[in-house]
């Protein structure tokens, strides 16, 4: 096949991947179309598959007649764009209809020959392939829009601007002797955070809406597995199938241990490969203790109405805290390094478990490891989740109903004994 294709003209195989690509556009315009009454559309339709593939071999034969000029190409470009005009004119005179879909499409249909000609073949597939899906999910936009909220594009505004704007403006080099972190650094912790975070408000506002008990916990987990802990066990008191509260809580623990592992890998591969070892026990054993705890198949009527709607992980004031954190780790872990070694840093690592212990961890992938090993800095992790663990379930037991204590006592010790086991062989 590849040795025909050798031996065929490329204008030969650049019109018949125009045409086909043209037909195809076509194609979709008339099935979009098909279903639809003109009279109730409130649109005109100027053509479809044969108009399409049309447009398509008349920009192709306008191109090579003199593609290093494009004059003709130009002029045909010129001549297409006034009879769309005429089109839209009279479908906003007659049908006081503004959509312009239809008229940009058949656009992009004449264009194609010289993307097709000056770019690889992937992009204008790439191109074609986006026209038609975009085309195609009109509704599903339409749906998505409805649930944006009035700071939606603010919160995304800000999210670009400290990754793309920010981050790329700050130097390299430690801050200071006892700051061995760059602000680059800094702001890189900040940033990753921030973007799980951003990723599971995202994906529990647009995505799972509807959410039950469970899943919520586990899209919670990647925002703050403590935060969750605390909304879950005080919504025990009002949750009817209690056997969902324990089985959420664990979950969202065993999502934690999935965030750690991607900051890992993010931050620092050499921690990241023997850590997950660790760490996939771990969340194996989260998974198989939160499944043995439900008695019933969760339904989605069950909503946690306040972790369903967790503070926006953008907030100027979330991130300042966070900051301030991980520089204030940054000093400590340096100071207990130089006086106290891996006794040090094991001690560190329990201590720091009853805050957020992000700051801290990220500061053990970022750190130097000549001065601390790879073993001690997956010590100091373990230690530091299971000290969490300790923390989060004094939180369920003192603000949950006593009828969740047994499973949720039993989870998180199985839990802490397996990471004190691990950091003990390591250490």
């Amino acid at each position: 096949m590849m040795a025909l294709l050798e031996h065929l003209p490329l204008n030969l195989i650049n019109f018949l991947i125009v045409t086909l690509f043209s037909l195809l556009i076509g194609l979709e315009q008339k099935r979009h179309h098909i279903d639809e009454d003109e009279d109730e559309k409130g649109e005109f339709i100027f053509g479809t598959d044969r108009t399409f593939t049309l447009i398509g071999i008349f920009g192709f034969i306008l191109y090579i007649i003199s593609p290093h000029t494009l004059i003709p190409f130009i002029m045909g470009l010129a001549i297409l764009s006034m009879f769309l005009g005429i089109y839209y004119f009279s479908k906003i005179k007659f049908r006081q209809y503004f959509g312009l879909t239809s008229i940009v499409i058949a656009m992009i249909t004449y264009c194609l020959t010289p993307l097709i000609y000056l770019e690889p073949h992937w992009l204008v597939m790439l191109i074609v392939v986006t026209v038609l899906i975009f085309v195609e999910i009109k509704e599903n936009l339409f749906s998505i829009s409805q649930k944006f909220g009035r700071d939606e594009f603010t919160i995304l505004a800000k999210f670009i601007i400290i990754t793309g704007v920010i981050l790329p403006l700050l130097p390299h080099h430690p801050i200071s002797a006892w700051i061995n972190v760059s602000p680059y650094q800094f702001w890189l912790a900040i940033v990753a955070v921030s973007g799980i975070s951003y990723l599971s408000y995202l994906l529990k506002k647009f995505v799972f809406p509807r959410s039950g008990t469970l899943l919520t916990s586990l899209l919670g987990g990647l925002y703050s597995s403590t935060a969750t802990t605390i909304i879950l066990a005080r919504k025990s008191k009002e949750e009817e199938d209690l056997a969902l509260i324990p089985s959420a809580i664990i979950g969202a623990t065993g999502v934690m241990y999935l965030r750690i592992l991607l900051l890992a890998f993010l931050f620092n591969k050499r921690v990241a490969i023997p850590l997950s070892v660790y760490l996939l026990v771990l969340i194996s054993l989260s998974a198989i203790l939160s499944f043995s705890f439900l008695r019933n198949p969760p339904s989605i009527e069950h909503i946690p109405s306040e972790s369903g709607g967790h503070r926006n992980p953008l907030e100027f004031k979330t991130a300042l805290v966070f900051g301030g954190l991980f520089a204030f780790f940054a000093v400590i872990t340096n100071l207990i390094v130089r006086a106290y070694g891996n006794w040090g840093i094991g001690f560190l690592s329990l201590v720091v478990g009853v805050t957020d212990i992000d700051p801290y961890i990220l500061n053990l992938f970022q750190g130097d490891i000549t001065k601390i090993s790879i073993d001690t800095i997956v010590m100091a992790t373990l230690v530091a989740t299971a000290s969490n663990n300790l923390m989060k379930m004094s939180y369920a037991l003192s603000l949950g109903q006593p009828s969740i204590r047994k499973k949720v006592i039993m989870g998180f010790s199985i839990l802490i004994a397996v990471s004190i086991g691990f950091a003990v062989y390591l250490f």
